[in-house]
């Protein structure tokens, strides 16, 4: 008997901090340290779709989440999205589209407003902006077919200061399947990587870029898990356990990024966070898929992003929106699952149709914060969510391009996806 309770009581204490609901009211002293002192940091921002088309990003988004004044004071990092959408594929323009995103990073951004933003490309360059109350800027390509099959290409990205890419969008490329296609059955193409794929792999990790599985099929998440070297990371994703939007990655596959020291990056996306919103969205996106395909074939990007925005408003309007509890919820069974180094925020803040009303900018973190602490995670904890568990995955896959040069490792032969 005394050992079963013995036993009991280990138990009790082995739960994760996330099980063990704090009696103690949060004070609001607590939450503003933190607030101060927590690197937050977003590893996917879409903002910059707007941006490119003459957005400033210091004035008000009345449609959107991301503004400078909700950012100041409240953000550490943001990685801008690099976005390519699939319709640059066309005539290979998908190198020409990433080169004006990652301008509009550097121009538009950091150029244009350098006393709130600094350019950043290592872990050490986001805490050196921290300590300078400033927002370091970071860049991800969400789309590997914006290098356009080639190493080169991948290459030169890294060096204008891309530090992470998507390895697929939506659409399936070359040499890496995606999860879904818009415009093609949900099929796999490849069976996952290509042996062209697994040498991206391989040459994001010589350079230091990181590996990004969000938008990956599952079989395409496994193959890159296998072939890389260094930590990878869900730059903007979810539970499937929790939301069963395939987007979403399965407990196995937390668990599996999570043994290999990669992070899962927690969607602020409606059907991301709620099964009963992806639910009942899934006929309404069904009726509405007509309007958004043509939407998409507006070529004036001022014009295609209203039109968009004018039927996500349609869709909201008919469907209550995900909650702060929700985000709760998500980030509690990620830690659950895969533990709390494996843990960290993703927005997809103005790339996503839908966020939940008490979370829609970075200066609402502060009620995440409270309501973290009340379901009984700690500050470190919080710390370790909003930053510093992406900052450890930065530094290892840093520390592996630095072991790889110091072994004299050559970059790869192929440049070829049909290899």
């Amino acid at each position: 008997m005394h050992r079963n309770l013995a036993a009991l009581a280990l138990a009790t204490l082995a739960l994760p901090l996330a099980a063990q609901k704090r009696t103690p009211p949060v004070t609001q002293a607590e939450v503003d340290k933190i607030t101060r002192e927590a690197i937050l940091i977003d590893t996917h921002d879409d903002i910059t779709s707007r941006t490119v088309a003459g957005y400033d990003i210091a004035t008000p988004n009345k449609s959107g989440q991301t503004d400078l004044p909700r950012m100041k004071g409240f953000l550490g990092a943001e990685f801008f999205a690099v976005y390519v959408g699939a319709e640059y594929v066309k005539e290979n323009h998908s190198a020409n589209r990433a080169l004006q995103m990652i301008d509009t990073v550097r121009t538009d951004v950091i150029a244009a407003h350098p006393n709130d933003f600094v350019y950043a490309t290592t872990a050490d360059d986001i805490v050196r902006a921290h300590d300078q109350h400033k927002i370091a800027a970071l860049m991800g390509i969400e789309g590997g077919h914006a290098i356009e099959d080639s190493l080169r290409l991948l290459r030169d990205f890294y060096a204008l200061g891309v530090r992470y890419m998507t390895l697929t969008h939506f659409n399936t490329n070359n040499w890496a399947d995606s999860q879904g296609d818009f415009d093609s059955p949900k099929v796999a193409h490849h069976n996952g990587l290509t042996p062209f794929g697994k040498d991206v792999v391989r040459e994001m990790n010589r350079l230091g870029m990181m590996v990004d599985i969000s938008h990956t099929a599952d079989k395409t998440f496994h193959d890159a898990l296998a072939i890389s070297t260094a930590p990878i990371i869900a730059s903007h994703s979810g539970c499937r356990a929790v939301s069963s939007y395939t987007r979403n990655m399965t407990d196995d596959m937390i668990k599996a990024l999570s043994a290999k020291g990669g992070i899962m990056q927690i969607n602020f996306g409606c059907d991301f966070l709620s099964q009963r919103y992806f639910t009942d969205s899934t006929p309404l996106q069904a009726a509405m898929r007509e309007k958004y395909m043509a939407a998409l074939k507006i070529e004036d990007k001022a014009e295609q992003t209203a039109a968009i925005e004018k039927i996500r408003a349609e869709m909201n309007a008919k469907l209550p929106p995900a909650t702060l509890a929700d985000v709760v919820a998500q980030i509690d069974h990620a830690v659950k699952t895969g533990g709390i180094d494996h843990v960290g925020i993703g927005t997809d803040f103005d790339g996503v149709g839908c966020v939940p009303p008490d979370l829609d900018s970075y200066s609402k973190f502060p009620a995440l914060t409270r309501a973290l602490l009340e379901k009984g995670y700690t500050a470190d904890d919080i710390k370790k969510i909003y930053g510093g568990n992406l900052l450890r995955v930065m530094r290892a896959v840093e520390q592996e391009a630095r072991r790889q040069a110091t072994a004299g490792i050559k970059p790869p032969t192929g440049n070829s996806p049909t290899r």
